[in-house]
């Protein structure tokens, strides 16, 4: 897993000491508008860090990938993630400080990720798992190219009925021989 340069911010991999500046910028409430919770903790959120740090869930099928966001300034502004699933597709997340919000920084974030999971990691398939009411996340897939999954896409993800699925497909990239 390697550094992404980004035009708005860098993609750093995700270790145990972003923690402490992490429970800051995922404490502000208006991220959890539509889902999930705040970290109860900054011990609890080096915790998941240092699960998230092995890079593979246990059993070794999926790859998990964590990228938290800097900005030129050097603050960091949240992350972005994929859990690349044994069929090469990848489940990706995101979640930015909301004073962060409406700057190109979350697009920006995502592109590069997804450029990056398709050279790195042969991924094709982007899937994105959101509520439905969730405007903000919707406009922003929907800006990269995502498009509503199929029903038996959407099941294969494990979509409950207040949510949708969000999927992008890209062309192999060919090697230069």
């Amino acid at each position: 897993m390697r550094t992404v340069e980004a035009s708005h911010c860098t993609l750093e991999p995700l270790v145990v000491a972003h923690a402490q500046e992490m429970f800051s910028v995922l404490s502000d409430p208006a991220i959890y508008e539509f889902e999930n919770e705040p970290p109860c903790s900054e011990s609890w959120l080096a915790e998941r860090y240092t699960r998230l740090e092995r890079r593979a869930s246990a059993d070794g099928s999926q790859v998990w990938l964590n990228w938290v966001l800097r900005l030129p300034g050097g603050e960091l502004a949240g992350y972005v993630q994929a859990t690349v699933l044994p069929s090469g597709a990848a489940l990706v997340a995101y979640e930015l400080a909301s004073r962060y919000w409406r700057q190109g920084i979350g697009s920006c974030a995502v592109s590069a990720m997804l450029g990056e999971l398709q050279s790195s990691y042969g991924v094709r398939l982007f899937a994105a798992v959101l509520k439905a009411v969730n405007h903000r996340s919707l406009g922003l897939l929907l800006n990269l190219g995502f498009k509503p999954a199929a029903s038996e896409q959407a099941a294969e993800f494990g979509a409950e009925s207040d949510e949708v699925v969000m999927v992008k497909s890209v062309a192999p990239i060919e090697n230069a021989a």
